[in-house]
């Protein structure tokens, strides 16, 4: 009998996939290429810079401000939008708006059209990662959750690593254009198998949207966020970032009175009176900000102090990935039997202690010391990111999971950007220092002088983690694992009865 072929097998491959792997692999390729769209986009500003001859920071710094602000202006509405119309649908609505957007930014004749195009790709973006979250905690019951989040863990790691390698090289071989043409082949592939693969999930069909609590969220995030990433350029002290950021605390506030009149709020803010959800995303802001505040300092130390190409760059922090994926199994291993709470706790700690290191290394270290202690933090963050996720959603009932998603996603965006400026506040502080001291240091210290300056901010990333393990301390282990204990409980019973 012939051997069927090649295509008929893939095809079979696909077909008798389970619901479960299906929606991973979409979520997985659409957050990759999210995440990945920050750090490739950074890399190729200057170029972008040099075609439309607009070398003003301010203009190039729209590019980047235009989608983080659609973000967070559509990050909260996801979750009504995905309960309202259906999960797939909105889902794959998203990845289209972001992979058509991606089109267009490449197609881009003026800095003007590109940070319109960025801002539709953040529409997108702004809903395809907490609806894809939704999707991955509605096919996969509470006690495999903690696999979810080692999925998820993935993309976050590898996107980073990647972008700095990838934009360099697509930067330099053809052009900043196919920074967002490299988007639309996998944009296109998932969202066909998405179409073909996953399940429609709606839920409260007929809940009415809330104008207001949309407006008070759009004004408080977009606001805050353009207030946190005019610091590296303006710092704390200017109009341009203390006015906008009054202006999002106090409809931030406005916002939070306004919800808890409302019968079906914007913003489920009932699902931070369970401790746990509450613990978990405190716990996960200072965790952002520690991880995101790094993967934007140690570029711009090994770039600008130490000479190194964007690509070179990436392939120095990669490794930080790779300590990840190697490690995830066993967390995926320990987080049924010991619980969240001390892996959070000594994978925080560990963390801290090993960015610490960094403080000892000196302008003449070998790339490889940067490596290793890279490779051992990401060690240490598999025992962060996926049992973080896990118990943050382990109390969510089904129906929540796209305003508690919507939620955990909001607190990430805004986590990040608030630990970025504080870092580059900190960096930029000692680097003006160390300006204003030029006179009195010997020329051939000059360059040792401005890498102690990261020192600082590297500082800042440990307490961050040493933070976020000090709030681990309060989640309840009985609590989250009571899902396992049932499970067990359950299967117990079945086997005896079968006996």
């Amino acid at each position: 009998m012939d051997n069927p072929s090649f295509a008929r097998r893939v095809t079979s491959f696909f077909t008798n996939m389970s619901e479960q792997k299906s929606v991973a692999i979409v979520f997985v390729v659409a957050m990759f290429i999210d995440i990945m769209d920050g750090t490739i986009v950074n890399t190729a500003l200057p170029a972008i810079g040099r075609d439309f001859h607009h070398g003003s920071p301010t203009d190039l710094s729209w590019v980047v401000l235009g989608y983080l602000m659609s973000l967070a202006i559509w990050i909260p509405a996801s979750g009504w939008l995905g309960d309202r119309f259906g999960t797939k649908k909105i889902f794959l609505f998203a990845l289209a708006m972001f992979t058509g957007a991606s089109a267009l930014c490449g197609l881009a004749g003026s800095i003007n059209q590109l940070t319109f195009f960025r801002f539709l790709q953040g529409i997108g973006g702004g809903m395809m990662t907490p609806v894809g979250t939704t999707m991955l905690s509605r096919v996969y019951p509470p006690h495999q959750r903690q696999r979810a989040g080692s999925l998820l863990a993935i993309p976050a790691l590898l996107a980073p690593a990647t972008g700095p390698v990838l934009g360099g090289w697509i930067t330099d071989t053809w052009s900043w254009r196919w920074i967002f043409y490299v988007n639309v082949p996998l944009g296109v592939a998932a969202f066909l198998f998405g179409l073909w693969r996953v399940k429609e999930y709606q839920h409260h069909a007929e809940n009415k949207f809330d104008p207001t609590g949309f407006v008070f969220s759009a004004v408080s995030l977009s606001t805050i966020l353009y207030a946190l990433n005019r610091v590296e350029t303006s710092g704390w002290g200017s109009p341009s970032v203390y006015m906008p950021l009054l202006v999002g605390l106090a409809s931030g506030v406005a916002l939070v009175l306004a919800q808890k009149r409302v019968k079906e709020p914007l913003l489920a803010l009932r699902l931070f009176k369970d401790r746990v959800f509450t613990v978990t995303n405190i716990v996960s802001a200072f965790a952002t900000a520690s991880f995101f505040g790094l993967i934007l300092i140690m570029p711009l130390m090994l770039q600008g102090v130490r000479g190194l190409s964007p690509s070179m760059s990436g392939l120095t922090t990669f490794p930080q990935a790779l300590g990840v994926m190697m490690m995830s199994p066993l967390s995926r291993l320990l987080y049924p039997k010991i619980g969240p709470r001390r892996m959070l706790v000594v994978g925080l700690t560990l963390a801290g202690a090993t960015m610490m290191l960094l403080l000892d290394t000196s302008l003449t270290s070998n790339l490889w010391v940067y490596r290793s202690i890279l490779f051992g933090r990401g060690l240490c963050w598999a025992f962060i990111f996926s049992p973080l996720q896990a118990a943050a959603f382990s109390q969510v009932s089904l129906p929540d999971t796209g305003r508690a998603s919507a939620l955990y996603a909001t607190q990430r965006q805004v986590a990040s950007s608030l630990g970025v400026a504080i870092l580059i506040s900190i960096l930029m502080t000692q680097i003006n220092h160390v300006k204003a001291t030029l006179g009195t240091i010997p020329p051939a210290l000059v360059a040792s002088h401005y890498y102690d300056a990261y020192k600082w901010p590297f500082l800042m990333t440990c307490l961050f983690a040493f933070g976020g393990a000090f709030f681990a301390l309060f989640i309840d282990d009985h609590k989250v694992l009571a899902v396992y204990r049932e499970r067990a409980a359950r299967q117990a019973a079945a086997s005896k009865a079968e006996a």
